[in-house]
């Protein structure tokens, strides 16, 4: 398989659909950010990356110092009608090379999850991922003990590829083993349609 790269390069863009809209991450975001991870206190799971209180800022400047050095591409997630910020997601790993990128560090203030939000983030970054940007490859990482997260990632249709073992630091010290998912861009109509099809069931 002939890998020439992207379409163009990822590069900060606007997506909305489905209830949700993706901005690009900015140090304006920081309040609404610390209030959406208040809504369950989830700084307090250890197999997530969301920041504590006092560390918002600098968890901002460094998913930006990412997008500065090209390998990150972050967005706040905002609920389109009222414009709240629901959490916070991202490109990332980026590799122009091969036209691979990730979608990861996702979180969602405790009301939104569980519900339309994740599935219509997806469809989105995805749609612009393979569609726009001509992704050959999209993937994920997880904690080996954030099942939720395994469970959610193999919803979407993603292929589990393995597991690498003694992979990264936790918060709290310890070292996980990560969890590692891909989608391929011939993959990518059957998901996709299944995506829908999720997004116009009735909501509860």
């Amino acid at each position: 398989m002939n890998f020439p790269g992207f379409k163009q390069a990822p590069s900060p863009v606007t997506l909305e659909g489905h209830g949700v809209r993706l901005v690009p991450l900015s140090l304006e975001h920081v309040d609404g950010l610390r209030a959406a991870a208040a809504d369950g206190a989830l700084w307090n799971l250890r197999v997530t990356s969301v920041p504590e209180p006092g560390q918002t800022q600098a968890y901002v400047a460094q998913a930006l110092a990412g997008k500065d050095a090209g390998h990150m591409l972050p967005f706040a997630v905002l609920d389109a009608a009222g414009g709240t910020i629901l959490g916070a997601t991202r490109y990332h790993d980026i590799v122009p090379a091969i036209a691979r990128l990730e979608i990861g560090y996702t979180w969602y203030a405790r009301a939104h999850q569980r519900t339309h939000v994740n599935t219509a983030c997806k469809l989105l970054l995805l749609e612009h991922a393979f569609g726009t940007l001509g992704a050959a490859v999209t993937g994920w990482r997880t904690d080996n003990d954030n099942h939720a997260s395994q469970r959610a990632i193999e919803r979407l249709g993603a292929r589990r590829d393995g597991v690498i073992r003694h992979h990264a630091l936790r918060r709290d010290g310890t070292v996980r083993d990560t969890v590692m998912y891909s989608l391929l861009a011939d993959e990518w109509p059957e998901v996709r349609a299944h995506l829908l099809h999720q997004l116009q069931r009735p909501r509860a």
